[in-house]
């Protein structure tokens, strides 16, 4: 059952809340604002950076008014107290009505919106719970609404990161923006509303760059970035992967289990064949895979690093306070360094293997 924000349990930080004067400008310029989360990951490169880009990004092909509600009917989805009481507060920012947002929190006729537009909440709500993650079908139900193909994808994809970003404030359990949803009630909110909305039209947010087919295709889960050809969002999940398995935080082969475990869960079989390519060229064999996968454990990967499989499969469906006891109880075992990187691969991995919805 989808919860509503004071019926969501919250427990403590997990993650410290670390100073970066140089980051903090950057992502004030780019997104117009610092956030709690963006202070939780700034001691990873990769990660900041998406979470940065997600925030930023501003649609090109689907209507501004879906984007803004499925980012918040995301967040109230995957039970994010953090996202969901500061989209529900951005949302009242934006000049959407209290009787709007109670309507779409408790899934009621949102007689505001036509077919097109209830249609893409309940692909919001199917995709972000993925019980069982929607097939390409939906896809194309969509389309025969009348939505373009690029847009569906661009709203496949604005789900995905949203379902990124929640399990980032989820999994750390980051402080909610308690000002900001305060700032935006009763009167003072309604006198705020007009002019923070100015100060949000006068911010330029940057696009990220639009890359071409083939360098999409290139990397890690390139075939389902590929999906995602002219939109800039692409290249968040293309920098996200490439950054991800970069990194030297956490071992590669690791993160390529933690990938497969996650898309054998959700039943994603392209997304669990990429992984297995990067696991084949670490040295390992399919029937190591194989039985990894099966038993969720593995002789190759220390003590700590095979925690993380069990771990990243309770990421799929959680219940919120069993899966914040878990990740506080591997922070302490594995070090702040190291959680903070598998908190970032756990939460690309389930966007990654959402987005490939749109191949299957």
């Amino acid at each position: 059952m989808t919860l509503l924000l004071n019926e969501i349990a919250w427990g403590q930080s997990i993650l410290p809340s670390v100073s970066d004067p140089a980051w903090e400008r950057e992502v004030k310029r780019r997104v117009g604002h610092v956030n709690e989360i963006d202070r939780r990951v700034a001691p990873s490169p990769w990660l900041r950076e998406i979470c940065a880009s997600t925030a930023s990004y501003r649609p090109v092909a689907m209507p501004k008014n879906l984007f803004n509600i499925g980012t918040f009917v995301t967040a109230q989805e995957n039970s994010c107290r953090y996202c969901y009481g500061a989209n529900r507060a951005h949302m009242k920012i934006l000049g959407y009505s209290e009787s709007f947002i109670s309507r779409i929190e408790r899934d009621a006729n949102l007689a505001e919106l036509d077919d097109k537009g209830r249609a893409f909440i309940a692909f919001c709500r199917s995709l972000a719970r993925s019980r069982p993650r929607p097939m390409k079908s939906e896809f194309q139900a969509l389309v025969a609404l009348g939505f373009a193909p690029l847009a569906v994808a661009e709203m496949t994809m604005q789900i995905a990161l949203s379902c990124f970003y929640n399990r980032i404030g989820l999994l750390s359990a980051c402080p909610s923006e308690h000002d900001f949803e305060r700032m935006t009630e009763g009167l003072r909110g309604r006198l705020m509303g007009p002019v923070v909305r100015l100060v949000l039209s006068l911010h330029r947010h940057s696009q990220p760059p639009l890359l071409d087919a083939a360098t999409l295709s290139a990397g890690a889960f390139g075939p389902v970035v590929a999906t995602l050809d002219g939109l800039p969002g692409a290249s968040i999940f293309k920098a996200a992967l490439d950054g991800a398995f970069a990194s030297t935080v956490l071992p590669k082969s690791t993160k390529a289990l933690m990938f497969a475990v996650v898309a054998r869960t959700l039943g994603c079989r392209t997304s669990e064949s990429e992984a297995r390519k990067l696991l084949v060229a670490e040295g390992f064999s399919e029937v190591e895979i194989e039985a990894a996968l099966t038993t969720l454990r593995c002789a190759r990967l220390t003590q700590a690093d095979e925690s993380l499989l069990s771990w990243a499969r309770d990421t799929v469906y959680y219940q919120i306070g069993t899966i914040q006891r878990q990740t506080a109880t591997l922070a302490a075992g594995i070090g702040g360094a190291k959680i903070l990187e598998a908190i970032g691969v756990a939460a690309l991995a389930n966007a990654v293997v959402r987005l490939a919805m749109l191949l299957e």
